[in-house]
């Protein structure tokens, strides 16, 4: 059973030609250890609470969509900490995976 007490998000456009690749490879990646569903163009990833020893009020939720030209990352999460925690995880997977291109321009836009 998850747990989701979303109290602060974050978005960032990637511009890239191949969102669609890197959604697939970040989603392949964490499906092994996380809750994750996904198509070509759209995905989810959940991250538990308690992941890595944490402590989190609730579950952080990552969606992707990739568009024309982008790839759109939007963070959920319980806490501000947790919120830049997955910031930091979703960057250097990108980075890892988009290795030709990277560093990619990853610009988080928090919500208010």
């Amino acid at each position: 059973m998850t747990t989701t007490t979303t109290t602060v998000t974050s978005t960032a456009v990637v511009p890239t030609a191949h969102g669609s690749r890197y959604l697939q490879q970040l989603c392949k990646h964490w499906s092994h250890n996380l809750t994750v569903e996904f198509s070509r163009d759209q995905g989810s990833v959940i991250f538990p609470r308690d992941a890595r020893g944490a402590a989190w009020p609730g579950d952080g939720r990552l969606l992707l969509d990739a568009g024309d030209g982008t790839l759109t990352c939007r963070i959920e999460a319980s806490s501000d900490g947790q919120l830049e925690a997955l910031k930091g995880a979703v960057v250097r997977h990108l980075d890892r995976f988009a290795f030709r291109e990277a560093p990619l321009h990853v610009d988080w836009r928090d919500d208010v």
